[in-house]
This record gives C-alpha cells, sequence and structure tokens, in this order.
C-alpha cells in the first residue's frame, strides 16, 4: 500500500512489484537515428576550456569506471565535457564562485561523474493512483520519444531549478543521437538542445511537445468543465477514463465496453448508473471508486480479477476505519497482507 495524505490509504497494491503501464513501455528503435550536425567536438572542448580555463578534467580511467557503473558507453560530446571538468567540489576549495563558473560555461549545474544515473522508467516513481491515470504518446514528427523515462537517457546535470538534464541516446523518429533533453517533474521530457556543442555554444531554450494522451483521444476526463457523455470518450485508442465531479444524471459506462486498450477508470462516488457494467471492461489493472460503489462490486464478487492496483475515493469527512476496513477486502482478495489497525484510547483535555 502507498501511504496517502491523511487518515486514509492511498493506492493499494494488489500486484506486488507492479507498475502501471506508461511504465512498462521501452522506448522503440529509430533505425537511421544519427548525431545532430552541429556536433563539433573541438569547438565544444576548446569553448569549455576558454571558460573554465584551469579546470581539473576527468581521467580516461574515471570516465571508463563510469560507463562500466551505467553500463552504457557515454557519448563523445559528453566525454569531452568531462575531459575538461569532472565536476567535483573538492576540486573547487574555497572558491563558491566556481560552481557558477561551471553552470555559465555548461549551460546547468554539472553533476560529478561519480552522480551520473540512467533516468529509466523504474528512477523515476510516481503514485499509483496518479501514474495510473497517465499516457504517454509518439507522434510521428517528435524528437523526443513518448516514454516516462529511457535506458538511453544519462542525466548529466540539472537546470537550477530541480528539473534534471540528460542526453537522450534514444531519441524519437525526428530526433538526433545525443540530443539533450529536460526531464519533466513526473513522466516524460522535452528537447532542449540537438547536441552538447549546441547546449553550450549557443544556449537554446526548451522546446515543448506534448508526449502524454491529454490532447488525444488515449485520455479522457469527464466533468462539469470537460467532455459531458461517455460517448464523446469513446475511442478505440482509449488507454484512461476519469469520470470527475457531475452534476448531471448517472453515467452508464456502455459506450466503452469492449474497448481493446482501456486500462483505467476513476469515478467520483454517486456518478456510475451502475457500477456493476465495470465487470464488462476486461482490460482494467487500475480502478478507483467511492465507498458505495466498491462495496456493490464485492458484494457481487464482482472486482475485476485482472486489477494490480485500486484506490478507494473518499468524498467527504468519513471515518477512517471503515475505510480501512473496505481496504482490507480488497486486499484480502489477492491474499496481501491487511492494513494494520491501532486504536489509542485517552483524554485530549477541555476543547479549547
Amino acid at each position: 500500500m502507498e501511504e496517502g495524505i491523511g487518515p486514509y490509504p492511498s493506492s493499494l497494491i494488489l500486484v506486488d512489484g507492479s507498475v502501471p503501464q506508461p511504465w512498462r513501455r521501452s522506448p522503440d528503435p529509430v533505425p537511421g537515428a544519427v548525431q545532430a550536425p552541429s556536433v563539433d567536438l573541438a569547438l565544444l572542448e576548446r569553448t569549455l576550456r576558454e571558460r573554465m580555463p584551469g579546470a581539473t578534467g576527468a581521467t580516461e580511467a574515471e570516465i571508463a569506471a563510469t560507463e562500466a557503473r551505467l553500463g552504457v558507453v557515454l557519448p563523445d560530446e559528453l566525454k569531452a565535457l568531462y575531459r575538461v571538468t569532472r565536476g567535483q567540489w573538492q576540486d573547487w576549495g574555497d572558491d563558491y564562485a566556481a560552481a557558477d563558473r561551471v553552470f555559465e560555461a555548461v549551460g546547468c549545474e554539472l553533476f560529478p561523474l561519480d552522480d551520473l544515473y540512467v533516468a529509466d522508467a523504474a528512477s523515476r516513481q510516481y503514485p499509483w493512483r496518479f501514474a495510473a491515470t497517465e499516457a504517454v504518446v509518439t507522434p510521428p514528427n517528435a524528437t523526443v520519444q513518448g516514454v516516462v523515462g529511457s535506458p538511453g537517457w544519462i542525466a548529466f546535470g540539472d537546470s537550477g531549478g530541480g528539473d534534471r538534464i540528460a542526453v537522450d541516446l534514444t531519441p524519437g523518429p525526428d530526433g538526433h543521437v545525443g540530443q539533450i533533453i529536460m526531464l519533466d517533474r513526473e513522466i516524460g521530457a522535452d528537447l532542449l538542445a540537438e547536441s552538447l556543442t549546441q547546449l553550450v555554444v549557443n544556449r537554446p531554450t526548451v522546446k515543448h511537445f506534448s508526449r502524454r494522451g491529454e490532447e488525444s483521444p488515449v485520455v479522457a476526463r469527464i466533468n462539469i468543465n470537460a467532455l459531458t457523455s461517455i460517448q464523446a470518450a469513446a475511442h478505440p485508442s482509449l488507454e484512461v477514463l476519469c469520470i470527475g465531479v457531475w452534476d448531471g444524471e448517472p453515467l452508464s459506462l456502455a459506450p466503452v465496453t469492449g474497448l481493446p486498450r482501456l486500462r483505467t477508470l476513476t469515478a467520483y462516488p454517486g456518478t456510475l448508473v451502475d457500477p456493476l457494467e465495470i465487470t464488462k471492461l476486461t482490460g482494467l489493472e487500475f480502478l478507483e471508486l467511492g465507498t458505495e460503489e466498491w462495496r456493490v462490486l464485492l458484494d457481487a464478487g464482482a472486482v475485476p480479477h485482472g486489477l494490480s492496483a485500486a484506490a478507494i475515493q473518499v468524498h467527504g469527512n468519513q471515518h477512517p476505519l471503515p475505510i480501512v476496513a473496505l481496504a482490507n477486502d480488497l486486499l484480502s482478495l489477492w491474499n496481501r497482507p491487511p492494513i494494520t489497525v491501532t486504536v489509542l484510547n485517552g483524554d485530549l483535555g477541555p476543547v479549547a
């Protein structure tokens, strides 16, 4: 179980080690992808040395050790960068302005070699109940692949605001091998520069591209401010259906029955005309419902067996113990350990 905010449980992990579908998606091979024409190792090294005179560079042995640790060969541009400066604080001594000079020289807060890491999907943790409502797409003209993370994303710096900077060895169809990307806070990444040379020499600004399904039929949100019917959401590509606050008649799930890719359903309490219609959504891996809807499924023995995780949507200030009891009923269907309940009795004193 993932911890929630307040007294209620958050995501209930029903299958140990499971992750949402976007986290299971690997980048596609892009045959013929090459480096950008702006790659210029001599210009890159010369510019860096001019901006950081006297910097201590990494040895070939240190670079080789990093490659062995990561299990990937570093691209030539990244090697050229670290041959100029290895980015270690001890090399700067009491010269605190040196870090600023490195930032200005490179265009980001540079990690030491020992801190480089592969920004694959496993490195980008996100709570199930939020991750399950994400979807990623890679348009035919994308420069960066629509994935959560990639074994070809080598994070080597920070924007200064918490966004990781990485070299991309698995570019999109219109990208270049070795392009520089900025990782989003949760999933995906945006193009920052077509090469490290371009990042250092020209300082381009980040280019944002949509990799999520928010602007496509993949994710549908039905509420008083978005789509107004299940029919409008029904599409063969639909993966995520989120029903939020609704002031109309309860909705039927019939229009989305049989959709081959629908894997996530979240429904605000009281928005479904018949919770048992959920049994016809055979591909669900995540389900979030209100307490009454869950009870209908439990009493009918109709909780979908294919779920990997679930969540209980609590409306108002409900007592936490019945919510925990409901959560334990769900966990028991998968023989998962129950949530332990500890009751403390005492006198809190007079109300102020």
